[in-house]
């Protein structure tokens, strides 16, 4: 997957929006206005994910600890093309979730997501 995938992908979950906060060359994908996934200016993807996912994959080298954000849960890939499309997808899908999940319930009734 590159650049374009991710952001295929990013945008066909419900309620997403790209932003740039951090100048035209990151891409920032939003639910309800909460950042679930970015690609950085070089390429590099970082993403939400669950505690228990932040060990694995840190843990036996696939991810590293996003710059700024690993308190928060968020790993960070360097090359996304080695990732296989489908688990690279499914991990998006799973940090929308997680985002979307601590959204109110008005903000996810809004957005057209489950209550």
């Amino acid at each position: 997957m590159d650049r374009q995938g991710v952001g295929k992908v990013c945008l066909a979950l419900t309620g997403v929006t790209l932003d740039h906060p951090f100048g035209d060359d990151h891409d920032c994908y939003k639910v309800g206005g909460k950042m679930f996934a970015m690609v950085g200016g070089q390429g590099g993807l970082s993403f939400k994910v669950s505690d228990i996912a932040y060990e694995v994959l840190t843990e036996d080298g696939r991810a590293r600890p996003a710059p700024y954000l690993a308190r928060a849960r968020w790993v960070h890939l360097d090359e996304i093309d080695v990732w296989p499309d489908h688990e690279l997808a499914e991990h998006l899908a799973i940090a929308h979730g997680i985002i979307a999940a601590k959204l109110t319930k008005k903000a996810r009734v809004a957005l057209g997501l489950a209550a």
